[in-house]
């Protein structure tokens, strides 16, 4: 894995630049080294939660294959005129390598913010520059994608099993171990399992959080969970008031913290702030929007779900 010296940002300057180095659950990478071994590259939709690998991947495919590329970020700056110019121009001409080099790529980075008129024209760009050009789409939620744009891209899964999650958590220690070390941080291996355990499978997030925690030279996220931990504390207030104003413009104001971390803090503190009679379904409720956390298209509203039922709860 090489690095970028002139990169300020960790996630950028240690990003893998081959699949052997992406911290990939084994199916993953096997799927993805075939077709590097084959030099063989279809259109695709890589689709799961922030942070698992897919733009890494994209970048990484088409730096093995010798791809001409250009990434377009979907949730900035890709409107129709974007797609008819842009991209139609770098589509429509032939790669540096000349005739039969591998072909170029168009890397739609968060596609699932696409217009649904842009996937239609989207859907007609694909087949009038297949000769030339492939499409790479990346999205946290493939129900978002239009259906014709599915069956002409092999649709590929990140998400991590819980089986799949403990191997793939022991491989990026080591990786952010190295990183540390490489960036002269001193660290306690402890806290770094600790950030791990926090935000797996969002590797970017747990990088970003070492960087931020790190201004010293040294981890220290201390500080870090305690700040969680106190606002967290602020919410709960406002469930047991039914506060709903100050409950959703806290949602909405505090969108870096993932809601497991939300969900399990109030879930550990039941017996502190719950009456004994509701505790059991205020169990039930947080174990219900836990899992659709997973899969939901807006985990804003699905909070926000989740802790207005929790409000019709009697409190201490």
């Amino acid at each position: 894995m090489s690095t970028s010296s002139t990169e300020f940002l960790w996630v950028e300057k240690h990003r893998p630049q081959c699949i052997a180095d992406c911290v990939l659950p084994e199916r993953l990478k096997a799927t993805f080294t075939e077709i590097v071994q084959k030099g063989q590259l279809h259109n695709l939709i890589l689709s799961a939660g922030p942070g698992t690998g897919k733009t890494t991947v994209a970048k990484a495919l088409c730096k093995e294959l010798g791809c001409d590329w250009i990434i377009v970020n979907a949730s900035e700056d890709c409107g129709i005129d974007v797609l008819r110019q842009r991209i139609k121009q770098f589509a429509s001409t032939v790669s540096l390598g000349g005739v039969g080099s591998a072909p170029k790529v168009v890397i739609l980075d968060e596609s699932d913010y696409l217009s649904g008129a842009v996937q239609a024209a989207l859907r007609g760009f694909m087949e009038e520059f297949s000769a030339n050009c492939r499409f790479i789409l990346t999205c946290n939620f493939k129900n978002r994608i239009i259906e014709p744009l599915h069956s002409r891209c092999a649709v590929i899964d990140f998400n991590i099993t819980k089986g799949e999650l403990a191997k793939s958590a022991a491989a990026f220690s080591k990786r952010l171990r190295k990183i540390l070390t490489d960036e002269g941080i001193k660290f306690d291996p402890k806290l770094v399992g600790e950030l791990i355990v926090k935000f797996a499978p969002d590797w970017r997030r747990v990088i970003n959080e070492c960087q931020r925690s790190s201004t010293s030279g040294e981890l220290q996220i201390t500080a870090l969970c305690s700040a969680a931990n106190e606002s967290i504390a602020e919410l709960v207030t406002f469930v047991k008031t039914k506060d709903f104003k100050s409950m959703r413009g806290w949602v909405a104001q505090h969108s870096d913290i993932d809601s497991t971390t939300i969900f399990r803090s109030i879930y550990d503190g039941l017996y502190e702030y719950a009456q004994p009679a509701s505790i059991p379904q205020a169990v039930l409720i947080i174990a219900d929007y836990s899992y659709k956390a997973s899969f939901v298209v807006d985990k804003e509203i699905n909070t926000t779900a989740a802790l207005t039922e929790l409000m019709s709860l009697d409190w201490k």
